[in-house]
């Protein structure tokens, strides 16, 4: 299984580095930003309440692949559903 995450992604989970850290972070694929994902991120803040930049630019991310978002923090992923309804939010 290939698992992407944004960079953004990568500076909000980055707290200290620890070896655990490092093993996960050499096993995933990092996306860059650019200016059509951030564009299509800003969109979804616009339209759903509440959602995060880091949250949104998560979804669009999957959204453009077609993917599939584990996450813990089911909630606020599955509020921005409304704006990516494609993307499938499932809980870790």
């Amino acid at each position: 299984m290939r698992v992407t995450i944004p960079s953004v992604v990568v500076s909000e989970w980055w707290r200290s580095r620890t070896d655990a850290r490092e093993t996960i972070l050499r096993g995933l694929i990092v996306e860059p930003v650019d200016t059509e994902l951030a564009k299509l991120a800003g969109m979804a803040i616009a339209t759903v309440r509440g959602a995060t930049a880091i949250d949104a630019l998560v979804m669009a991310s999957a959204a453009r692949r077609g993917d599939v978002v584990f996450t813990s923090d089911v909630g606020d992923l599955q509020r921005l559903s409304a704006y990516f309804p494609a993307v499938r939010v499932l809980a870790v």
